[in-house]
C-alpha cells in the first residue's frame, strides 16, 4: 500500500514538474509584446529597408529632435535662432497626421472603426495616415495620389526619405530637411514603429514567432505571418463630390458620429488659432452657413471641399488636403451633415428645460 502511495506521489510530482517546465518554456519562447516588429522581421531574415535602424542603435537625443520636428517644426524649441528657419511657416506634421496607433486592426483601413477608436482615445480624426508605424510601410503616396502630384510621387513611393521630402516641400509648403533633420526624423519614426503588441497576434502565434527567433535562421513563413497583420501601405482612393441630386443631406446620418467628425476633424484646423483663416465654431450661425452651402458645388460645401480640397496660392500658402475614401466615407459625410442640420435648426432640438433632444 505504501509503495502504491509512493508511486502515485512520484507520478504526481513528475506531472507537476513537466507542467512547470512546459509553462516556463512557453513563457520563454513567446515573442515579447514590447519587441519592435521591424526588429523581429530583421532577425527572421527579412530584407531591411533603406531607413532601417536597429532598436539598440536608437539615439534618444535624435529621437527627441525628430519628435520636435514633427510636432513643432524645428529640432530644438529652446534655440530661438531656429524659429527663423522652421521647416514650414504654415504647417507642422501633426496638422494632418496623428503619431499614435489609430486603427484597431492594422490590416484594415476602415474610417468607421477608426473614428470610434480615435474618439475613445481622445485623438484627432485627420486626413493623413498616422505617422505611427510609417517606418513599417514599404510604400507611400499610393494609388490615387498620382492624380494630385503627378510624377513627383514616383521617387517618393518606395523610399521613406523621399516621401518625407515631398511632404516637407509640397504638402507642408516648406523647405526640404537637411541631413541632420532627416536623420533625427528616421530615429523618431523608428521609435514609433509597430510593436508586437499592436498586431493582434494570438498567444499561439506569438509562440510560433518566438520559436522561430530561437532557431536564429530565416523563416519566410513566419515573416509572412507577421506581415499579414498590418498593411505595408496606406490605400488612397480619391472621390468626386456627390452630385446634388444624390446627396441625402443627413437624412440617413447619425448625429452623434457627425458631432465626433466635426469636433475631431473640422475644428482641428478651423477652430480659432487653427492653421486656416476660415474659422468654424459651435455657434448656430456657423452651422446655418454650412447648411446653406451644402446644396451647392461651391468651396464652402462640405460635400465638395472634403473631396476636392484646395490648393496653395501665391500670397496664401495654407490649403486644405482632400479626404480619400479610406479617411472619410460617404456615410460619414452624411453623419456630418446630420449634425450640421440639427445644430443649424437647434431651436427645434430643445424642449422646455433647454435639454438637447438627442
Amino acid at each position: 500500500m505504501n509503495n502504491k502511495i509512493k508511486i502515485a506521489s512520484l507520478v504526481t510530482l513528475l506531472v507537476v514538474v513537466t507542467l512547470v517546465i512546459t509553462s516556463f518554456k512557453n513563457k520563454e519562447t513567446k515573442v515579447k509584446d514590447s519587441e519592435y516588429v521591424q526588429e523581429v522581421l530583421a532577425l527572421l531574415g527579412d530584407n531591411k529597408p533603406l531607413h532601417y535602424i536597429s532598436a539598440n542603435q536608437l539615439d534618444s537625443v535624435k529621437v527627441e529632435q525628430g519628435k520636435n520636428l514633427v510636432h513643432l517644426g524645428l529640432t530644438d524649441p529652446t534655440n530661438k535662432t531656429l524659429f527663423e528657419n522652421k521647416q514650414s511657416k504654415h504647417f507642422v506634421c501633426t496638422d494632418c497626421h496623428n503619431t499614435q496607433k489609430e486603427d484597431p486592426d492594422l490590416s484594415i483601413s476602415n474610417p468607421d472603426t477608426r473614428l470610434t477608436y480615435v474618439a475613445h482615445k481622445n485623438m484627432k480624426f485627420l486626413p493623413g495616415t498616422t505617422l505611427y508605424g510609417t517606418a513599417n510601410k514599404s510604400h507611400w503616396y499610393n494609388e490615387d495620389y498620382f492624380k494630385k502630384y503627378g510624377d513627383l510621387v514616383v521617387p517618393a513611393r518606395d523610399t521613406l526619405q523621399n516621401a518625407i521630402q515631398l511632404c516637407a516641400v509640397v504638402c507642408s509648403q516648406g523647405r526640404a530637411l537637411d541631413d541632420n533633420e532627416m536623420e533625427s526624423m528616421m530615429h523618431y519614426f523608428t521609435s514609433i514603429g509597430y510593436k508586437i503588441k499592436d498586431l493582434n497576434l494570438t498567444e499561439s502565434e506569438k509562440e510560433i514567432i518566438g520559436n522561430a527567433l530561437q532557431k536564429n535562421s530565416k523563416n519566410s513563413l513566419v515573416i509572412k505571418l507577421i506581415k499579414s497583420k498590418y498593411l505595408d501601405y496606406s490605400p488612397a482612393t480619391f472621390m468626386k463630390p456627390q452630385s446634388i441630386e444624390n446627396r441625402t443631406f443627413g437624412k440617413e446620418g447619425n448625429e452623434y458620429r457627425g458631432k465626433q467628425i466635426y469636433e475631431l476633424s473640422c475644428l482641428t484646423c478651423h477652430k480659432e488659432g487653427g492653421v486656416t483663416n476660415y474659422k468654424l465654431n459651435d455657434e448656430q450661425l456657423t452651422f446655418k452657413h454650412l447648411k446653406y452651402w451644402s446644396n451647392t458645388h461651391k468651396v464652402f460645401s462640405v460635400y465638395d471641399i472634403t473631396r476636392k480640397g484646395t490648393y496653395s496660392k501665391n500670397g496664401y500658402k495654407p490649403y486644405m488636403p482632400n479626404y480619400t475614401k479610406e479617411r472619410l466615407s460617404d456615410q460619414q459625410l452624411d453623419d456630418l451633415m446630420k449634425y450640421i442640420n440639427l445644430m443649424a435648426d437647434k431651436e427645434t432640438m430643445f424642449k422646455g428645460t433647454g435639454t438637447p433632444g438627442f
